[in-house]
Order: structure tokens, then C-alpha cells, then sequence
């Protein structure tokens, strides 16, 4: 089964979420802040990280950012309840899924599941809803899902398994519009349900990543009201 690492300040979380992991035949490791998981986590990562957003010393935020700087890991964030900003800033920087608290068990039970059933797929080359498993290239775009590489006029670009899963959705039919309920099915499983937003803050992010290699990308067009559509450049 699946390591996970789970990092929270809150030990009453710590110790109900890990026991119902467990129970479920993860292996799971617990950190009570971001310092002390980075030095773990980077030596041996795990398969799936569910990260608390605010905790002392470093946040779940800076805890990202850094393990991504030597693996693209899935992780789940949890966020405060009815804050919006902690969700919205979790997706921006990149995580795959979000967890409001307080959640029941049940939910997040899926939503780990849902994360590794994605990631297991996308690293052995599955085919998708799209059906398609081959390198892809689209004029300076190159997508190669057996190997989880994307690149931008031969200079690589870092995606989440839930961005390279979108971006595919997108370029495997250039000009066409895709609306969001599709880029969802194509990077969601169909027993997780996410809202519009998550979808905007994921092609926010990937638009964000290709103008750091190219400023004058504008390959993934907005068409209001309708969804997006990837344009061959």
C-alpha cells in the first residue's frame, strides 16, 4: 500500500486521521510542523502528502514549495473552515486537492484514494478518459505521460499529475473547447466532486508555470461562460 505523510499541528487530527489510514493499510507518517517534515520528507518522499496549511515554524505553503523542488508528489491540503483564501492559495500553489475542516473521514478517505488512484494511473501510462496513453506533441508543447515529462520548446516545465492531466485534456484536440465539467472528468476521479474554481486555480497555475519558461505564452485560451480551449502556436 501507499505512504503517506500526514503534517498538522493538531494531534487530535494526527491521531484520528493515522488510525483511519491504517486501518485502511497505508503506511502513514506523522509530523506536528512543516521544519521538521522537510527534513524527512525530502530523504525519503512519500507517495501522497496531506498538509495542513497554517502551522507554526513553517506553513504547509513553504512545506510545498520546497519538497517540490526535488519531486512532484501529490498532495492534499486541508484548510480552515470557511476561509477561502487558505483554499484558493492552497490550489495556486499547486496542490492537486483541498479538504476543508472540519471533514468527515469518509470524504477524505475518498479523496486520498481518488489522489493515488490518479497518480498510480498517470506513472504507468494508463490511459485516461481521453483515452490516450502516447507522447503528444503540440507545435512548441511535448507531453510524454509515460514518463510524466511536459516541455515548452524543448525546456521543461513541472507539472502536478493534476496539471499534466488537464493540459493533456486540452491539447489532444486544439481549437476545441472544453468546458469545465470535462476538464474535471479528465483529472478527476468520478467520485470526487470539485467546484469551478478548482479548475480556474489549476489553469491559473499552469498558465503561471509556462510564461516563467515563455512570456509570450498564450497557448490556453479563456472563452467566458464556455470553458477553455488550447491553441497550437
Amino acid at each position: 500500500m501507499a505512504n503517506i505523510a500526514l503534517v498538522d499541528d493538531d494531534k487530535n487530527i494526527l491521531a484520528s486521521v493515522s488510525m483511519l489510514l491504517e486501518q485502511e493499510g497505508y503506511h502513514v507518517r506523522t509530523f506536528t510542523d512543516g521544519a521538521s517534515a522537510l527534513t524527512a520528507l525530502s530523504a525519503t518522499p512519500p507517495d501522497l502528502a496531506i498538509l495542513d496549511i497554517k502551522m507554526p515554524r513553517m506553513d504547509g505553503l513553504e512545506l510545498l514549495r520546497r519538497l517540490r523542488q526535488g519531486a512532484d508528489l501529490p498532495v492534499i491540503f486541508l484548510t480552515s473552515k470557511d476561509e477561502e483564501i487558505d483554499e484558493l492559495m492552497g490550489l495556486n500553489a499547486g496542490a492537486d486537492d483541498y479538504i476543508r475542516k472540519p471533514f468527515s473521514q469518509r470524504l477524505l478517505l475518498e479523496r486520498v484514494k481518488a489522489v493515488l488512484r490518479r497518480a498510480e494511473a498517470h506513472k504507468g501510462g494508463a490511459p485516461g478518459p481521453e483515452g490516450k496513453k502516447e507522447a503528444l506533441v503540440r507545435g512548441k508543447l511535448a507531453l510524454d505521460p509515460q514518463r510524466h515529462e511536459c516541455t515548452w520548446e524543448g525546456k521543461p516545465v513541472r507539472l502536478t499529475v493534476t496539471e499534466f492531466l488537464i493540459l493533456q485534456a486540452l491539447a489532444q484536440r486544439p481549437g476545441f473547447v472544453k468546458s469545465r465539467d470535462s476538464l474535471m472528468d479528465a483529472a478527476y476521479d468520478d467520485q470526487v466532486y470539485v467546484d469551478d474554481r478548482t479548475i480556474d486555480s489549476h489553469i491559473k497555475r499552469l498558465r503561471k508555470k509556462f510564461k516563467q519558461v515563455d512570456d509570450s505564452f498564450e497557448s490556453i485560451e479563456t472563452l467566458y461562460g464556455v470553458g477553455y480551449r488550447y491553441r497550437e502556436t
